[in-house]
């Protein structure tokens, strides 16, 4: 995926709040022990009026692995071990460089995607206790730039992200990190692409809520 083009789209910020139990309900929750937390697998959708048997349609399982996230250049990578997949998650600069200007400091992430996973549920555990950012948005295909919130996580409890929740991943607030990543063994994904969709893209908040400031470049 290349960088975003420097001519023509804007922007949507979501607006930035730090997760409790009380604003994850409906989209997830935060978890202590990543041993103890249980993946929510959903039973494959009957194609026609039979209905699928009862105690099969659910056996895929889960798999876990680290998942890497890194930058690079103002660029925002992802490696998932869990799935043997590679990502760009984002961009520190704007999509239109020439109105706004290269800020030189990670104000912001700019995203052009969302997805979920009809299949299971997903979970994200700091290995380091790294603070992180999760753009979430609750489940329909309707999905809109406007039905995003980032949720901003301390690093001190994992979080627990419902099947068909829109989520890009998550969004550490270091250089580089390591998350332990478990989800449902199918691994299926359903897209959303903002630029394609909307015409804009989606700007997510760098703050760490803790110390108050945005993160410069390291």
């Amino acid at each position: 995926m290349s960088s975003p083009d420097a001519a023509s789209l804007g922007f949507h910020e979501m607006p930035l709040i730090e997760a409790s139990e009380a604003n994850l309900r409906g989209l997830g929750r935060l978890f202590d022990d990543p041993d103890r937390q249980e993946i929510e697998i959903v039973t494959w959708p009957a194609q026609g009026w039979r209905p699928v048997d009862p105690g099969t349609g659910n056996e895929g399982g889960t798999t876990e692995g680290i998942f890497s996230f890194w930058w690079d250049s103002g660029t925002l990578h992802g490696l998932n071990k869990a799935v043997g997949d590679a990502y760009v998650l984002g961009w520190r600069d704007p999509p239109n460089p020439v109105a706004e200007g290269e800020s030189g400091r990670r104000d912001r992430l700019f995203i052009r995607h969302a997805n979920y996973h009809p299949d299971g549920g997903q979970m994200f555990f700091p290995v380091n206790g790294t603070p992180f950012i999760a753009p979430l948005a609750p489940p329909g295909d309707d999905v809109r730039p406007e039905s995003f919130v980032a949720f901003y996580c301390d690093g001190t409890k994992g979080l627990y992200i419902h099947p068909g929740v829109w989520h890009e991943a998550i969004i550490p607030l270091a250089d580089r990190a390591d998350f332990l990543d478990r989800q449902g063994r199918v691994h299926a994904r359903i897209s959303c692409q903002f630029d394609q969709e909307f015409g804009l893209y989606l700007a997510v908040p760098l703050v760490d809520t803790t110390m108050k400031g945005r993160h410069d470049v390291g």
